[in-house]
C-alpha cells in the first residue's frame, strides 16, 4: 500500500491539484511524471483525475490504452478484462458519441470471444452514433460476423441490416450466401423477378435522400435491362427447336393467350421504359419526403404531369392538404392561387371560386400571403367580366373586424392572420382603382380617407388621390390632401409630394396668394435636408421673379447659396450671379463675387471663381482690380498642377501689365511654388537667370502681338 502513496517528487503535482483539481494539463504533466509508477498507481490517478473531469476524452483515451497494455499478457478469462470491460463502459456514460472509445471496446470484446455482448454492444454502437459515423462501426461489425463460430442467422440477420444502410453491396451479400449453407435463399434472391421488383418499388417510395434514391434506382434500372438482355439472349439460343417441343395439343391450348408468350421483349421493354418515364417524379417524391412543406417541389410535382389535368388536381389537393403554412419552404398561397388557376383553364369558375374561398380561410404566416389571395380571386373575376364581384371581394377584405370578433379572438390567445387583413395596402390599392372605374367620386374619396387613417399611404397614394381632386376641380381640398402627405412623411419620401404640391399651387393661384406661396416655401425649405434644398430654393425664386420683388429673388438666390451643400455652392453662385446681371447690371455682381470669396468654396470652386471675377473687372476696365484678384487666387493655385490659371495670369499681364508687374508675378509664382514644394527653393541665380528670361518672353510676346 505505500507504493499507491504519493512520493517527495509528487507533493508539489498533489498541491497544485489542491488548488486547481480541473486542470487537464496539470493531471496530464503529472501522469507524465510516473514513468516507473506500478499500474496500480497510475490507476489510482487516472481514477482521480476522471472524477474531476469525467468528460475529459484525452482522460479516457490515456487510461483505456493504460489498461488495454496492462491486461494485454492475461488471458481472456482473467478477472482484469472484467475490470477493463467495466471501464470502457463507465468511459461510455460520457464519451457515448466518440467512436474511438466504441472500436476500442469492440475490439476488446471481439478478442475475448464474447459473441452476444459483442453483438449487443455494436448494436449500442450504431443507436449512439450518427449515421455519418455507422461506415467506421459496419467495417468491424462485418468483420466480426465473419469470423468463425458465429451463428449462420446472426450472420444472416446482420448483412441485411447492413443493406439497409448501403444497399450498393447486396451483390456481397449474395456472394455470402451462396458460400455459406443458405445457397437456397441466394438462389430465391436471384430468381424471384417480381419479388425483387416489389423490393425496388419499395425502396424508392421509402428512400429520403437523393443519393439512396440514385443507387437503388440505377440498380432497378441495370436488373430491367438485364432482364431484356437475358430474354433476348435466350431466345437467339432456343429459336431452332423450340416449337419442336410443344405438343399440337399445348399449342391449340394456350393458342392466343398472350400472358403465356415466351416473346415478351416488347413488354419487358415497356417496363423498362416505363421506369425511365417514372424517374422524374419518383425523384420529386423523394424531396418531398424530405420536406413536405417545400412549395417550389409541389409546383415542380404539378408540371411533371402536364397534360393529365386529373393528376393535377390531385396533386394540388395533396399539396394544400399537407403543407403547414408556418412551416412552409417558399410562399404556401400560391398553390392555392395555381390550384383555382387550374379550374379557371378549364373555364370551371365554380371550383375556382370553392378554392378561393377555402384558400382565404388558411392562416398564413403573413398578411401579403392571403391579401394576395383575395387579389388574384377579384383579378379572375374582373377577367371574367364581373366588376361588382370583385368590388364586393375587395370590400369584403378590407373590412375592419368587429370588436365582437377581436374579442372573441384577443381570449383565444391565438389571433389569425385575417385579423389584420384590413390593413393591407395591396387590397386597398386594388379598392381604390375598382372605386374609380365602378363607382362615384364620394366612394373613391372614401377609400382615400380611409387608406390615410389607417396611416398605410405611401406618397404615390397621396398624390394619386391630389391627382383625382385636381382633375375634378377640387383645388382646395387637393391642397390640403397634399398638406397632410407633407405632414405624414419625411425626406426622401416627401420630396415628389413637396414638387408636386408647390408646381400646382403655383398654376393655380399664381401671383393672386403670393403671401401663401412663400409661407410654403419657406416650410418646404425648412424641412428639406441640405442635398435636398436647391431645387425648392430655385423654383421660389423664380417665383419672386415672375409675380414678387426682385430684390425678394435676390434675397432667397443669397439665402439658397448659404443652404446648399458645399459641393453645389458654385453651381448656386453662378445662378446667382447671372440673374443679378439680368435684373439689376454687371456692378451688382461685384457684391456677390467679394461674398463668394468669403464663403466656403473649395480651393478649385473659388479659383473657377476669381477668374470669372477677375474677367468681369477687365471687362470693365478695372485692371488692377483684376490684378488684385488675380494676386489673391494665386495662394490657391500650384504652378505644377494649376497652369491654366497662370497662364491666363500670363496673358491678362502681357495684355495690361508692365515689367514691374510683370516681375510681381513671378515673384508670386516662385513663392507659391515654394510653398507647395518647399524642396523647390531656387537658388539667387536662378531666380535672376528665370526673371530676365521672363522679361525677354514678354518682350518677345509683345513683339509677336504687335506685328
Amino acid at each position: 500500500m505505500s507504493k499507491l502513496y504519493p512520493s517527495e517528487s509528487d507533493l508539489l503535482y498533489e498541491e497544485e491539484l489542491l488548488r486547481n483539481p480541473f486542470n487537464l494539463k496539470l493531471w496530464l504533466r503529472y501522469l507524465v511524471a510516473q514513468p516507473d509508477a506500478s499500474f496500480q498507481k497510475k490507476f489510482l490517478i487516472y481514477e482521480r483525475a476522471l472524477k474531476s473531469l469525467p468528460g475529459s476524452y484525452k482522460l479516457w483515451h490515456c487510461y483505456l490504452l493504460e489498461r488495454l497494455k496492462f491486461v494485454r499478457d492475461f488471458t481472456v478469462t482473467h478477472p482484469q478484462w472484467v475490470s477493463l470491460n467495466n471501464t470502457f463502459e463507465r468511459a461510455l456514460v460520457t464519451m457515448h458519441k466518440m467512436p474511438r472509445v466504441w472500436i476500442m471496446y469492440l475490439s476488446a470484446l471481439t478478442q475475448q470471444k464474447l459473441i452476444t455482448k459483442t453483438r449487443r454492444t455494436f448494436d449500442r454502437a450504431l443507436r449512439a452514433l450518427p449515421v455519418t459515423q455507422h461506415d467506421r462501426i459496419w467495417e468491424q461489425y462485418l468483420g466480426f460476423v465473419n469470423q468463425n463460430g458465429i451463428p449462420i442467422e446472426t450472420q444472416i440477420r446482420v448483412y441485411r441490416r447492413y443493406l439497409k444502410y448501403d444497399p450498393s453491396h447486396v451483390e456481397d451479400f449474395i456472394e455470402f450466401l451462396v458460400n455459406s449453407t443458405k445457397p437456397q435463399e441466394a438462389a430465391e434472391r436471384r430468381k424471384r423477378m417480381e419479388k425483387a421488383r416489389d423490393i425496388f418499388e419499395e425502396g424508392m417510395k421509402s428512400v429520403v435522400t437523393v443519393r439512396d434514391f440514385s443507387v437503388i434506382f440505377d440498380a432497378y434500372a441495370q436488373f430491367e435491362e438485364s432482364m431484356v438482355n437475358d430474354k433476348v439472349e435466350n431466345m437467339d439460343l432456343g429459336n431452332g427447336d423450340h416449337s419442336k417441343l410443344k405438343s399440337k395439343f399445348a399449342k391449340n391450348l394456350l393458342k392466343g393467350f398472350w400472358l403465356h408468350d415466351k416473346n415478351d421483349v416488347d413488354l419487358r421493354l415497356a417496363k423498362l421504359e416505363h421506369l425511365m418515364n417514372r424517374r422524374p417524379e419518383l425523384a420529386n417524391s423523394v424531396l418531398l419526403r424530405q420536406n413536405p412543406h417545400n412549395v417550389e417541389q409541389w409546383h415542380r410535382r404539378v408540371e411533371l404531369f402536364e397534360g393529365n389535368p386529373t393528376k393535377q388536381i390531385l396533386t394540388y389537393a395533396e399539396a394544400v392538404r399537407t403543407i403547414d403554412p408556418m412551416k412552409a419552404v417558399g410562399k404556401p398561397h400560391t398553390l392555392w392561387v395555381a390550384f383555382a388557376k387550374l379550374y379557371e383553364t378549364y373555364n370551371d369558375l365554380s371550383n375556382a371560386r370553392v378554392i378561393f374561398d377555402k384558400a382565404v380561410q388558411v392562416n398564413y404566416k403573413s398578411v401579403d400571403h392571403l391579401a394576395s389571395v383575395w387579389a388574384e380571386w377579384a383579378e379572375m373575376e374582373l377577367r371574367h367580366g364581373n366588376s361588382k364581384a370583385a368590388l364586393g371581394l375587395v370590400r369584403q377584405a378590407t373590412a375592419e373586424p368587429s370588436l365582437e370578433i377581436k374579442r372573441k379572438v384577443g381570449s383565444n390567445g391565438n389571433e389569425p392572420i385575417q385579423m389584420n387583413l384590413h390593413k393591407s395596402l395591396r387590397l386597398w390599392t386594388l379598392y381604390v382603382d375598382l372605386e374609380e372605374r365602378l363607382g362615384s367620386l364620394e366612394s373613391t374619396c372614401s377609400v382615400y380617407e380611409r387608406i390615410l387613417d389607417l396611416r398605410i399611404a405611401t406618397p404615390q397614394i397621396v398624390l394619386n388621390y391630389a391627382s383625382l381632386l385636381l382633375e375634378k376641380k377640387y383645388y382646395e381640398d387637393a391642397f390640403k390632401v397634399y398638406e397632410r402627405g407633407v405632414n405624414i412623411f419625411k425626406y426622401p419620401h416627401v420630396k415628389d409630394i413637396w414638387e408636386t404640391y408647390l408646381s400646382n399651387f403655383m398654376n393655380r393661384y399664381g401671383k393672386t396668394k403670393l403671401e401663401r406661396a412663400r409661407e410654403l416655401f419657406e416650410q418646404a425649405i425648412k424641412k428639406a435636408p441640405a442635398d435636398e434644398v436647391k431645387p425648392l430654393f430655385l423654383q421660389y425664386a423664380k417665383l419672386e421673379e415672375e409675380y414678387g420683388l426682385r430684390n425678394r429673388a435676390m434675397k432667397v438666390y443669397d439665402q439658397a447659396t448659404k443652404a446648399v451643400p458645399n459641393h453645389e455652392k458654385l453651381g448656386m453662385y453662378e445662378i446667382y450671379i447671372a440673374r443679378a446681371a439680368e435684373h439689376f447690371g454687371l456692378t451688382k455682381t461685384r457684391e456677390i463675387y467679394e461674398q463668394a470669396k468669403e464663403s466656403d468654396l473649395s480651393d478649385k470652386d473659388l479659383k473657377t471663381m476669381c477668374l470669372k471675377y477677375a474677367e468681369l473687372e477687365k471687362s470693365l476696365g478695372e485692371t488692377d482690380r483684376a490684378r488684385g484678384i488675380y494676386v489673391y487666387a494665386s495662394q490657391f493655385a500650384d504652378p505644377h498642377c494649376d497652369a491654366d490659371f497662370w497662364d491666363k495670369w500670363t496673358d491678362f499681364e502681357v495684355q495690361h501689365g508692365n515689367e514691374d508687374t510683370f516681375r510681381e508675378m513671378s515673384r508670386i509664382k516662385r513663392s507659391v511654388s515654394a510653398s507647395y514644394s518647399p524642396t523647390a527653393v531656387f537658388a539667387g541665380f536662378a531666380r535672376k537667370k528665370e526673371d530676365k528670361g521672363s522679361l525677354d518672353s514678354l518682350e518677345r510676346v509683345k513683339r509677336q502681338k504687335a506685328s
